[in-house]
């Protein structure tokens, strides 16, 4: 069984994929903001749970965790990389200040991460590095010009970084859900087709993953129909925003 850390363990996707992954006998560095929410699985497994809290934003405190994994296990084979934000910006009133909080969660925490999960994961056995990213990286949406902008530099970050770690034979995947139903997507005000539990998102994952696919992407109908929208040409993707855009203020 693989030695896992896992961000973002607390809730959502994360919450649900932790579950997954012990049950199927994984040991899981649970990763958070609140220990109290990972408390009870730490308890439930214990000796195959480990805790592993603090801010992905700081630098240090990622640094900390690393070394409090490398403690108790001394290497990781498997690294989810799934925490995350979602906010957006309202017409009318672009917010730099926004748009900076989104990129550092989504992509400079991201980046920490990477650094701090590097060196285990090469000290592994058949090393896996999962990233989580999103279905929006493929199609330009109202209102999502940070988000999207995150998730699309997440997909540059991981596709180039798979290069160079495919040499040291790590395997990389990212992964681009659509809907699921989590705290984040539960404030958003508008409609979204084929939504997903966590659950039923965290099953599909854990279920291949041991298949170390470049790309692991859901609903399929939704991801088909979001890619075959981002071929488009860029005025009919600018007239399918517009609409979008009109139907989400009636």
């Amino acid at each position: 069984m693989s030695r896992c850390w896992l961000t973002g363990a607390s809730s959502g996707i994360g919450a649900a994929l932790a579950q997954c992954l012990l049950e199927q006998g994984h040991q899981v560095a649970l990763g958070g903001r609140n220990a109290e929410r990972l408390l009870p699985l730490t308890e439930r497994y214990a000796g195959q749970a480990l805790l592993a809290v603090g801010d992905l934003d700081d630098p240090a405190q990622v640094a900390r965790i690393a070394a409090h994994i490398e403690q108790a296990w001394g290497a990781v084979d498997l690294v989810i990389l799934n925490a995350g934000t979602c906010e957006y910006l309202e017409p009318g009133r672009f917010d730099p200040a926004l748009v900076e909080r989104v990129l550092r969660t989504n992509v400079i925490a991201l980046s920490y991460c990477l650094a701090a999960a590097l060196p285990l994961l090469r000290r592994g056995r058949q090393a896996h590095l999962v990233v989580v990213g999103s279905s929006v990286s493929w199609l330009a949406l109202p209102r999502a010009g940070a988000y999207g902008a995150s998730k699309a530099a997440v997909r540059y970050l991981v596709e180039s970084q798979r290069i160079d770690l495919d040499r040291e034979g790590i395997a990389t995947t990212l992964v681009s859900p659509g809907f699921v139903d989590t705290p984040l997507t539960r404030r958003n005000d508008f409609p979204m087709p084929q939504l997903w539990t966590a659950q039923r998102a965290a099953a599909y994952i854990a279920r291949r993953l041991p298949g170390r696919p470049l790309e692991i992407n859901f609903p399929g109908l939704f991801i088909f129909a979001l890619r075959l929208l981002g071929a488009l040409p860029v005025r009919l993707r600018l007239a399918l925003g517009k609409r979008l855009a009109r139907h989400e203020q009636d």
